[in-house]
């Protein structure tokens, strides 16, 4: 099984007054997330079943990717992705549908970027110190599991197989 996760595109900076949760995408956020959508098809890497945090820039990005796929998957959006720690965004994946080889979770840093680290137990050594760096806004860390259950996601069981940032999908060939 293969877990997507995707941290929200660029968002506006907050207005005075404004709540985090209402933070639109900025143009360049919209941008990033149709080119990923578009790298997320050419590659293969359709999910089956997407969780988003309920935040207006994550459901933005989700709404940029959606149209790429011939037939978008379910989606769910989770509270936990958006309030929650690392614990409650495991607990979601968790509760993923069994028959879903390929998860997306679309949600928030530094939750995302934890998840990921204490996931990762193996793959490309470069890849995996970049991301020790941070995981930019619109940036795709992609982890293989040899388990087929998601209810067996545990801390370190994964491989890095992907980490895809706007940057490098603005210098790569395809």
């Amino acid at each position: 099984m293969r877990l997507l996760l995707l941290r929200h595109a660029k968002a506006e900076k907050a207005m005075p007054g404004m709540r985090d949760r209402d933070r639109a995408l900025a143009a360049r956020g919209r941008k990033d997330a149709a080119r990923l959508g578009a790298y997320l098809v050419h590659h293969g890497l359709v999910p089956a079943q997407a969780l988003v945090s309920p935040a207006r820039r994550t459901r933005e990005t989700w709404e940029q990717l959606a149209p790429v796929f011939s037939a978008p998957p379910p989606v769910s959006y989770d509270e936990r992705l958006y309030e929650g720690g690392s614990e409650a965004v495991l607990a979601a994946a968790k509760e993923a549908d069994p028959s879903a080889r390929t998860l997306l979770v679309i949600g928030h840093n530094p939750v995302l970027h934890d998840v990921a680290r204490l996931l990762i137990a193996s793959g490309d050594v470069m890849l995996r110190e970049q991301l020790n760096e941070g995981l930019p806004a619109a940036g795709l860390v992609v982890i293989g599991f040899a388990s087929d259950d998601w209810q067996k996601l545990h801390p370190r069981g994964g491989r890095l197989e992907r980490l895809v940032t706007p940057d490098s999908l603005a210098v790569a060939p395809d």
